[in-house]
């Protein structure tokens, strides 16, 4: 396992080690307060159609510039105030969601992005992402 030092206190860090299974690193998702969600990113695919291999830098762009999230989790108040949502929920954990390329709060866990995003940023609900891309 990597260690690392995580402080408790400033003046006094303590050494831990990294989890490695997916069982814990799971664990370490944040849980979202309020209204909000915790989305990921689906993975980049590192080749474009025709086989050429994306450029690390144009992976990079189209991680932090995805329209696609994939809901994780939602905070205890997601969708709650029936004026601002009179037909329930607009997205559910599990749904693939389309929203604005920059919305959120970005965040990397373990070398994956993720987003704490609010719950009227989603604009839709997708069935299927793949072939959804930026225009």
């Amino acid at each position: 396992m990597s260690e690392i030092l995580l402080a408790t206190d400033p003046f006094a860090p303590v050494a831990t080690s990294l989890p490695e299974s997916d069982e814990d690193k799971a664990k370490q998702l944040p849980e979202p307060t309020g209204y909000h969600m915790l989305c990921a990113i689906p993975e980049v695919e590192d080749k474009y159609e025709s086989g050429i291999i994306k450029a690390d830098t144009t992976m990079h762009h189209e991680e932090v510039l995805s329209t696609v999230f994939f809901v994780v989790k939602q905070g205890p108040d997601c969708y709650k105030d029936d004026k601002r949502f009179p037909n329930g929920p607009w997205c559910k954990v599990g749904d693939f969601i389309l929203a604005r390329p920059n919305s959120g709060t970005r965040l990397k866990i373990h070398g994956r992005e993720f987003r704490l995003m609010n719950d009227d940023s989603v604009e839709a609900v997708v069935q299927d992402p793949r072939g959804i891309s930026r225009a």
